[in-house]
This record gives C-alpha cells, structure tokens and sequence, in this order.
C-alpha cells in the first residue's frame, strides 16, 4: 500500500463532497471500533455498518480494516511531521530542540490514539499496526539522512541505520504503552537522550558537551 492513498483513489475522488463525507465516516468508525478491540477482530460488515456504507464501497476503496486504520494514523503523523518540515524551514530551533520538539508530537499522536494501539500491542495477531509505526519510521530517518549534512553520520547501509532508528523508536513507546508508571514526558526525555550524535546536534556546532 502507498502511504496515504486508498485502492481506487483518484484526483475526482478526493474532491468530491459525497466521496469526502464518506472517507471521513469510515476514518471515523475504524477509529471507534479500533478503540474498543484489536483492528484484527473487526469485520468489514460491522465497519461499513457503522460508516453507514455498503461493504462494496469500502471494497471500492480499501482491502482490509487494517489498511483503512494505517491510513488514518499515517495521515496524524504526516501533519507532525508538516509542522516540523515548517520549523526546519523558518530556522531559528537548535537542531536537539526540533527533535525534541518532532518526539513530542509523536508522542502526543498515540496518545489520541492511545486506546488504538494499546489493543494493537496486546494482540499477538495484530502486529499490523506496530509494523506500520516501525515502517514509518523507518521512512522518516531515512528522508532525515538524505535531507542535509549529518557529521557523525555512519558511512555504514542506510537502510539498515534506519531499521535501527526505527526499532528503537517503536520499542520506546511500546515500553510506554506497556508501563502506566512511565509518563510522555520521560518517554519524549528518554528518546532525545538516546539519539545518536549525529542526529541531535546542529552540523555546525563543535560543543559536544550535551552529546548522550
């Protein structure tokens, strides 16, 4: 599935009301349902059912509940990832600070869906959506590698670094999930603490004081 794009999606689609109107029922009921059980145990029948749709329009548009969750909780972490491209474009922000800043608002998307992936992660047939935050992430170090110069960075298989960012990124909020004794600000304060050098610290900067 390309990130961000239903099967049948076309330009007409995405500016039709009816079609609008409809997309939005069913974001709306896969986020409900997903919040009471693991998006594994939901069928298309009761999705379409409280989309108010026929289980042929959502077949127009989706293959399975799971695509249709990932493309919502894909679209929530593409605008965070918005706002810091706009940050990054009107300088000013050490480079820690945006990173920061970036944790944070990962950290404040799972928290309104919180109850989504707390199901997820519980279920062992529903590793769908941690395989998804992992894929994401893996994205999104793999445009930040390409995007500038990173002193420090590992002359080493980009993919695999980004495997690895990823992973660990997706461990810690699983690890927060899992413990109600670790709060989002130590999860945020924990990620930033463990990024690697070159990632946290401005390309121009020779104080390697604050460095983890």
């Amino acid at each position: 599935m390309q990130r961000g794009q239903g099967k049948g999606r076309t330009l007409n689609d995405r500016t039709d009301p009816r079609i609008t109107r409809t997309t939005q029922a069913f974001e709306q009921a896969i986020v409900d349902l997903a919040a009471q059980r693991p998006v594994s145990q939901i069928t298309v029948a009761e999705l379409a059912d409280r989309a108010g749709v026929t289980r042929a329009t959502f077949y127009n548009r989706y293959s399975t509940p799971l695509d249709l969750l990932i493309q919502v909780l894909y679209a929530d972490l593409e605008r965070g990832h918005r706002l810091e491209g706009e940050r990054r474009a009107r300088g000013g922000y050490p480079t820690r600070e945006l990173l920061r800043l970036a944790t944070a608002e990962v950290a404040d998307h799972v928290e309104r869906f919180i109850a989504v992936y707390r199901h997820a992660l519980a279920d062992p047939a529903d590793s769908g959506v941690y395989e998804a935050l992992v894929r994401h992430f893996t994205d999104y170090a793999l445009g930040y590698m390409a995007g500038g110069d990173h002193p420090g960075l590992p002359d080493a298989n980009r993919q695999v670094i980004a495997q690895f960012m990823a992973h660990g990124f997706a461990g810690v909020i699983r690890a927060w999930l899992n413990d109600p004794s670790v709060t989002k600000d130590e999860m945020v304060d924990a990620s930033v603490a463990c990024a690697p050098a070159w990632w946290a610290v401005d390309a121009d900067s020779t104080d390697t004081s604050d460095r983890p």
